[in-house]
């Protein structure tokens, strides 16, 4: 009889154990996946031919296991893409920056490529560009005025002589790296506008692992060894991940990835039933030997029993499906876990009303970037992607612009009870009251809802090791993945989660620690890279 393991959501980290247990092992993985889709918030959503990256993924990641993997499934492109060619025709203009596969696919032939594309995001402020990381340059410092420079530069030499001794908050984060000043100007209004709540309220651990490499110093250092070398190796060894340059990134979008491991996993005998929420996990001797869903199709419930359960699903919502042999304060705990839920608007447009002034060739005069932080005060909005940017094929006709507006907010607020069409026109009303369009530009819209986005580092999150302790009990239940850690993890972050569960189930490892600790313990982190 062969093994069977049950894994809760078919995004990055349930899709890479069912990937490595047909590629490993003679487990046989069954994928419950909550909706239609595949990928969670790594799909991509097709609207009129055009497609919609939620949140934006950059496929970039320290760990040689997580590239050589992306590469496996998507081989880099080893000719130009459409943008290039056009600039080539048109304008005279080769690629300089990027090296390709020498035998690696034309994107202008097949779908089955990734791409390599240049990175560039900015903050927009004060009607103005300004680098990210922030860079004091000239630009920078004609943007803010002098005294604003003096005194952020006064506050960031006033912290390193006087360091915050305790670093509890995610305030405490930011000011120990960047200045009290620095942090005011660039950094509060946006994280608050994220997250819904002051940074004083916010643990410092989302400071510690989204930008923990991060830091003044850094970025200028980066910046001088810029003038002297540009980095063309897609691994970019010697560069923190806020700072690298280039990035891989499929030419169909980011689900695109996922649909492949998808299809790949089923030939190899893995099951994936769709539109099925997970409902109950039944428990018998620390062991979770069965569990039931509900088919949102035929609304009937099922049960599938398994030796292995992976969990991807809101640690909220898998405490529940536990039932009474959850104790009060591990449901206390994880009733008082919260979320921050995401909206994206995609708009069509036939121009941006912001122009390229930048020193980077782009088609048709489009701006560069592949998102912008929208840092003003007086627009809910908080960042833009450019799709065009991200691939070409993002776009039915490159000559119009595709970009996607995202928005924070909490389920159930004002936000997120207007109706599709009231949000559309709000959207649109702020990015032409900010200068960065032309609503009379606008062709055709789209707007995707995305549930638990992002896992919140306040409410009782402090308490969390209380729900670690109770589950790290069951031996054959695996907690991966952003949600079902309530971890802030990049898509490799998740993958490796995913990779560290199934070589604990080959080796015999019953400790769970080396899967908690991915994103967290640097030095784990690193050795287990190679």
């Amino acid at each position: 009889m062969f093994k069977t393991a049950i894994i809760i959501g078919a995004g990055p980290a349930g899709l890479t154990a069912a990937y490595e247990l047909v590629t490993k092992t003679d487990i046989k993985p069954i994928i419950i996946e909550r909706t239609n889709d595949i990928g969670g918030i790594s799909k991509t959503i097709v609207h009129n031919g055009n497609r919609m990256d939620i949140g934006g993924h950059r496929f970039f990641s320290k760990s040689d296991i997580v590239m050589k993997l992306w590469q496996e499934i998507l081989p880099i492109q080893g000719s130009d893409s459409k943008d290039d060619i056009l600039k080539d025709i048109y304008y005279q203009k080769k690629r300089t920056q990027v090296k390709l596969s020498p035998d690696g696919p034309n994107p202008e032939k097949t779908d089955r490529v990734m791409l390599i594309r240049n990175r560039l995001s900015r903050i927009y402020f004060l009607r103005k560009f300004f680098e990210y990381p922030i860079t004091l340059n000239g630009k920078t410092i004609s943007n803010l005025g002098i005294i604003r420079i003096i005194k952020i530069g006064w506050s960031y030499v006033w912290i390193q002589i006087l360091p915050i001794k305790k670093i509890n908050t995610l305030e405490d984060f930011f000011i120990s790296r960047f200045g009290k000043e620095l942090y005011k100007t660039f950094f509060k209004d946006y994280t608050e506008k994220v997250w819904g709540v002051p940074c004083t309220e916010i643990d410092a651990d989302w400071g510690a692992q989204r930008i923990k490499e991060l830091s003044v110093s850094r970025a200028l250092l980066h910046a001088i060894k810029s003038i002297f070398k540009k980095e063309k190796s897609i691994e970019q060894k010697n560069t923190d991940t806020s700072l690298i340059e280039q990035f891989m990134y499929p030419k169909l979008g980011p689900g695109q990835m996922w649909e492949t491991v998808a299809c790949f996993v089923e030939e190899k005998g893995g099951i994936i039933i769709k539109n099925s929420e997970v409902v109950e996990l039944n428990i018998v001797d620390n062991q979770v030997n069965e569990v039931s869903y509900i088919n949102h199709t035929t609304n009937l419930k099922s049960k599938v029993k398994g030796d292995y359960s992976f969990s991807t699903m809101p640690v909220k919502d898998l405490i529940t499906a536990m039932g009474n042999k959850v104790p009060a304060i591990v449901k206390r705990v994880a009733d008082g876990l919260q979320y921050r839920d995401f909206i994206t608007v995609g708009l069509l447009l036939n121009k941006l009303k912001i122009k390229n002034e930048t020193s980077i060739f782009t088609l048709y005069g489009l701006v560069p970037d592949n998102w912008i932080y929208i840092q003003e005060r007086d627009v809910k909005v908080g960042r833009l992607q450019i799709f065009n940017n991200w691939s070409p094929y993002m776009v039915a006709d490159i000559e119009k612009v595709w970009i996607g507006l995202e928005y924070f907010c909490n389920e159930g607020d004002k936000l997120w009870k207007m109706s599709d069409n009231e949000f559309v026109q709000f959207a649109i009303n702020e990015l032409h009251s900010i200068d960065i369009i032309d609503k009379n530009e606008v062709i055709d819209s789209a707007i995707i809802r995305m549930p638990k986005t992002y896992p919140a580092y306040f409410g009782t999150y402090s308490q969390f090791n209380v729900i670690r302790n109770f589950t790290d009990k069951f031996e054959n239940l695996f907690l991966i993945g952003r949600n079902g850690m309530h971890k802030y993890n990049n898509q490799d972050h998740s993958m490796l989660t995913a990779m560290t569960a199934v070589n604990n189930i080959i080796s015999g490892e019953k400790s769970k620690d080396n899967i908690w600790n991915i994103n967290t313990d640097e030095e784990y982190y690193e050795e287990n890279a190679d």
